[in-house]
């Protein structure tokens, strides 16, 4: 009887111990899961697609069918063999999956346009680094039948101007189905996808080419918006398109000569903002600049490159976008845009991801609250009112 009453005392604070372990495994585990799965639900779930406005002859009804919902982000930047270490590759690719699948799944958009800088190596990948990163891609940014995926060149993917050649070019192109000078027609809408890496105006064959397709389409959308009063002989035997101005995508920004006039809380620190911008590499230049927009006077422009939000206003009239980079590795507090587009307006809202430094600083306060939780458990957390008696004790012996 007495061996029995023994062992029982002796296994109560063995259960007390497993007790203990077993919050704390759930405490690690709930801040873990809400870190690193949960808070992207948390903070894209704020996110609303904004409203456009059809015209005074269209009901809400017409407006719901004619619109696309689009989703825009640019500079993904996906870490090579070369420069990416496996830690900095698991984390971030980690953050872009989970934020982009958590978006596709609360947003439901028609399309998502990446505007170029998909990887980060891509100008130096030798074709089995390529597939890799084109693996990887596919895993993290895989989307449903119901959303189209549409990706446009950047300078990391085919190299600058000096580094691109027509091997690297047709590798992105046959990934991506992408082409300089391509029409996507969705709904009534005209997207124009540019191969900015191929405006250098130097005469080089593929800067020939992609101008080449540029002109032509110009042609066609501009034949398209004659007014039929003003028939244009030229025209008559031009394949017809949606009369709808069209909206540039690509990944350099038009030639602007800083970030001097851009404001928000993700655009360029007051440090990067008095960098003047050098043409050909920061930004388009003048003269491929002025191309663009006679060419196609387009109602939008959207742009990547240089990983910081801005707005600028082209001619007075002509808004271009710049996205910020998508990657935690770029900013603390990536973002992208969420477009309602119809053929004759539209509307864009931004949408922000989780702070990596909120992210840090949870981490942080768990991790400060399980130490003392611990102490407090061990009975080795000395309360201060007790460790002032102590003192007061000791100094009077």
């Amino acid at each position: 009887m007495l061996s029995c009453s023994s062992t029982t005392v002796k296994s109560f604070p063995v259960k007390k111990r497993l007790c203990f372990l077993l919050k704390l495994v759930c405490f690690v585990s709930s801040v873990f899961i809400f870190c690193e799965f949960l808070i992207y639900y948390v903070v894209i779930f704020q996110c609303q697609w904004p409203e456009v406005k059809g015209g005074t002859h269209m009901s809400k009804k017409d407006i719901s069918t004619s619109v696309i919902k689009a989703i825009i982000l640019a500079d993904t930047h996906l870490l090579g063999e070369i420069k990416g270490h496996w830690l900095d590759k698991l984390r971030r690719e980690w953050q872009m999956e989970r934020s982009f699948q958590t978006a596709l799944w609360l947003l439901q958009p028609d399309i998502v346009f990446i505007l170029g800088d998909v990887f980060d190596e891509g100008k130096w990948s030798s074709p089995q680094a390529w597939a890799n990163d084109v693996r990887r891609f596919r895993k993290m940014f895989k989307y449903p039948v119901s959303t189209e995926l549409v990706v446009v060149a950047g300078n990391h993917d085919i190299g600058f101007h000096y580094e691109m050649t027509a091997y690297k070019v047709n590798r992105f192109e046959k990934v991506f189905n992408f082409t300089s000078g391509k029409l996507l027609t969705r709904k009534g809408i005209n997207f124009v996808l540019v191969n900015s890496v191929a405006l250098e105006g130097d005469g080089c064959a593929i800067c020939q080419s992609s101008e080449a397709k540029l002109v032509a389409l110009s042609h066609k959308l501009n034949c398209s918006q004659q007014k039929p009063n003003h028939p244009n002989q030229r025209c008559d035997d031009v394949e017809k398109l949606p009369a709808s101005e069209p909206i540039l995508l690509q990944h350099y920004p038009l030639y602007r000569k800083s970030d001097a006039e851009c404001s928000g809380e993700d655009s360029a620190s007051p440090e990067e903002k008095s960098i003047p911008f050098r043409e050909k590499y920061d930004v388009l230049s003048r003269e491929a600049s002025q191309k663009l927009l006679w060419w196609f006077r387009p109602r939008l422009i959207l742009s990547g490159h240089t990983h910081s939000a801005c707005e600028v206003l082209h001619a007075g009239k002509i808004p271009e976008i710049s996205v910020p980079s998508f990657s935690w590795r770029n900013r603390n507090n990536p973002s992208f845009i969420m477009g309602s587009i119809t053929p004759t307006d539209f509307s864009l809202q931004k949408c922000f991801l989780p702070y990596e430094s909120r992210v840090f600083t949870i981490y942080c306060a768990a991790g400060a609250l399980l130490v003392i939780l611990i102490l407090a458990h061990f009975q080795l957390l000395t309360s201060p009112f007790y460790f002032a008696q102590r003192l007061i004790s000791k100094r009077k012996a």
